[in-house]
């Protein structure tokens, strides 16, 4: 029987993915010998061989191309499989093996969260803006602007302390173009917002603030500057349009008296935890969205303050307990290009204006052919390297289109220390099982790469998986190494913990690391940079070739791409384009029926559900899924970065991928 540590008390609860892990560990279609491909990229035609004779291959074919080309011609991918193990860390792992084979050109740079990692220094001077779930006991009202905290579970115990906030009566407002899981079992109020216009709403609650005499004025000139150049942007005094409620319903769709109602609940309760999800980054102009969610809670008081936030993203990264973890020496070729960007520069190179000239793949813990965007791009990627190895436990997309594939374990059958993403807290998995068939630590693979290329005691060190963890360990405030495996947790000793309240305490004593030494809701900086220096809207507006704007969220039973080949995960969430009632009648769709989903990057075909969970002008298709090719070559099984592209929001370089426009028509 599967149950949640004890020790987790009532706010810590395992999530469904991994109560339900060992259907992934007993999977029929989990790899269990390496893998040489004998038929054409992406056919999956492929025979079995033993260790040896793939790992002298893999050795032999990386040398080849480093003596050809150079070492920045093998590019690093992967890095979300393991990415909070102290040891297993599929990143870290494969940065040490590429460093010390001379070095490759890295992907600068986050999928998930590159815009506001990008532009968050640029007005709090730190990236630890977080907050402890815990301090929501003490918050007066809770807004969840595009977090779907049910379904993506960034802070384990976020989900039951919003839930016990809304018992105890606090309000709890989501905002999102979509009816979530979220809104439906923790949200009291929904409102609908088109996607990638966060900015535009946010401006206009500001404007109602500023109108209503809701703004702490003693709060802003104590913490911030720039608020009064940002003021008159809002107030329309330097281009005449004042960036009022009715201004922002044209842009947004969220009628004008609901963004007064949330601008007066914002401003007359104290303190507002204010939680944006990363969705609201992931969007042409999305650094603009995260610069003006925090200009919103300095304008309110709640940043710093116990109950409140920062307004950055709650996954803020607050340390966790001191530990260990493994080092990746620097990259010596120094050559990265920007992780969104990868497909266009395998394509392009040099004379695209890329560092590198890329002829060889390496991916680790990461299925990149589908979850990166623009498909049909990333497969021309593919088939354009002259190698490419993945560590893979199943057959996915961008295993078929590598030369070899190494089989891996599962966090099942290994041991380590996983480190949270800002939460005070350390968490030990211990091995359950042995390795399945001849599936390998990603770790004990490059040992056996590097002894081949003459690194062994470099990487190793001479430590196995037991000496690393228990190095960790010792170089730690954990105390006792066996009760810790033994319990499984240890948690730091403040839950209570509010990014940069140190600041709001003593702001002399404790200045941000700013130009100002102060919130630079101004940012000559970032004007530097060809932007505005406060925040401003900008975004795509739909078109009538593509009047429909489409976001591509995650799926509660998927760990991006990961389960979507397990049945029992595929069985429990229908697959297919929300659409709304009004959306559909004018296209003749109807429930259930098939359509065709076209962008200017590629098409889908795939099953339509009409639904009043989804706000119209809008469509969605959960990210993830497999694709399934038919006799056309058009994927039948609705995967969603067929329609995405490559194309970043700026300056960050970050992923765009709810700022994509699209017709739908019956198929």
């Amino acid at each position: 029987m599967i149950v949640d540590n004890p020790l987790g008390g009532p706010y810590m609860s395992g999530c469904v993915k991994g109560l339900q892990m060992h259907r992934v560990l007993h999977a029929p279609d989990r790899l269990k010998r390496p893998l040489l491909r004998t038929g054409p990229r992406g056919s999956g035609e492929f025979k079995e061989v033993g260790w040896p004779e793939a790992l002298d291959l893999v050795a032999e074919r990386l040398t080849e191309i480093r003596d050809r080309y150079g070492n920045e011609a093998i590019i690093r991918l992967g890095g979300s499989g393991a990415c909070n193990g102290a040891l297993h860390n599929t990143g870290l792992l494969t940065m040490r093996f590429l460093s010390q084979f001379g070095g490759y050109t890295d992907i600068e740079g986050y999928y998930s969260s590159q815009a506001a990692q990008y532009v968050t220094p640029y007005v709090l001077g730190t990236r630890s803006v977080g907050i402890d779930p815990g301090t929501l006991q003490h918050t007066g009202l809770i807004i969840l602007w595009g977090a779907n905290i049910s379904d993506t579970r960034l802070e384990v115990p976020m989900e039951a302390r919003i839930r016990e906030a809304k018992v105890r009566g606090v309000e709890v407002i989501v905002v999102d173009p979509r009816r979530t899981s979220t809104a439906k079992t923790l949200g009291t109020q929904w409102i609908s917002v088109r996607p990638g216009t966060d900015t535009a709403l946010m401006l206009a609650v500001l404007h109602v603030l500023i109108e209503e005499d809701l703004v702490d004025r003693g709060f802003v000139e104590r913490y911030s500057v720039g608020f009064k150049e940002l003021e008159r942007y809002v107030l329309g005094e330097e281009d005449g349009a004042p960036k009022n409620p009715a201004w922002a319903e044209e842009i947004c769709g969220t009628p004008a008296d609901v963004i007064v109602q949330l601008a007066r609940q914002w401003g007359q309760t104290h303190p507002t935890a204010f939680i944006p999800g990363l969705s609201i980054q992931r969007t042409v102009g999305g650094e603009e969205a995260i610069r003006m969610a925090i200009a919103l809670q300095v304008a309110t008081g709640n940043l710093g303050v116990l109950g409140g936030s920062s307004g950055g993203l709650t996954w803020g990264r607050l340390p966790s307990p001191r530990i260990g973890v493994i080092g990746a020496p620097q990259n010596p070729t120094q050559v990265s290009i920007p992780a969104y960007q990868w497909p266009d520069a395998i394509l392009e190179g040099r004379r695209g204006g890329y560092s590198s000239d890329i002829k060889a793949i390496y991916n680790v813990g990461g299925n990149f052919l589908i979850q990166g965007s623009d498909v049909n791009k990333n497969i021309r990627a593919f088939s354009e390297v002259e190698f490419s190895v993945c560590h893979e436990r199943f057959m996915t997309p961008t295993a078929k289109y590598c030369d070899v594939v190494l089989p891996v374990t599962t966090f099942l059958e290994r041991s380590d220390i996983v480190v949270p993403d800002g939460g005070n807290y350390l968490l030990f998995s211990s091995q359950a099982v042995p390795p399945l068939y001849e599936a390998r630590n990603d770790y004990d693979i490059f040992c056996e790469l590097a002894e081949r290329l003459g690194f062994l005691q470099e990487y190793s060190e001479g430590r196995g998986e037991e000496e690393w963890l228990r190095d960790f360990v010792a170089d730690s405030e954990v105390a006792d190494y066996e009760e810790f495996k033994r319990e499984g947790l240890y948690m730091g000793g403040d839950q209570l913990r509010v990014g940069l309240s140190d600041f709001v305490a003593d702001p002399e004593a404790h200045p941000l690391g700013t130009p100002s030494g102060r919130v630079q809701i101004l940012s000559e900086a970032y004007a530097d940079l060809g932007f505005t220096a406060v925040p401003a809207y900008r975004g795509l507006r739909a078109d009538d070739r593509h009047p429909l704007m489409l976001v591509t969220p995650k799926s509660r039973f998927r760990v991006n791409s990961q389960n979507d080949n397990i049945p029992w995960f595929r069985e429990r969430e229908l697959h297919g384009l929300w659409m709304n009632p009004r959306d559909a009648e004018e296209r003749g769709i109807d429930d259930g029926g098939e359509v065709q989903v076209s962008s200017p990057e590629g098409r889908v075909r795939v099953t339509v559900i009409v639904t009043e969970d989804i706000m119209p002008g809008v469509v969605c298709l959960l990210e993830g899924v497999w694709p399934i090719f038919d006799s056309e070559g058009v994927d039948t099984a609705g995967s969603a970065n067929f329609l995405t592209s490559t194309v970043p929001t700026e300056p960050s370089k970050g992923s765009r991928t709810h700022s994509i426009l699209v017709q739908v028509t019956k198929a």
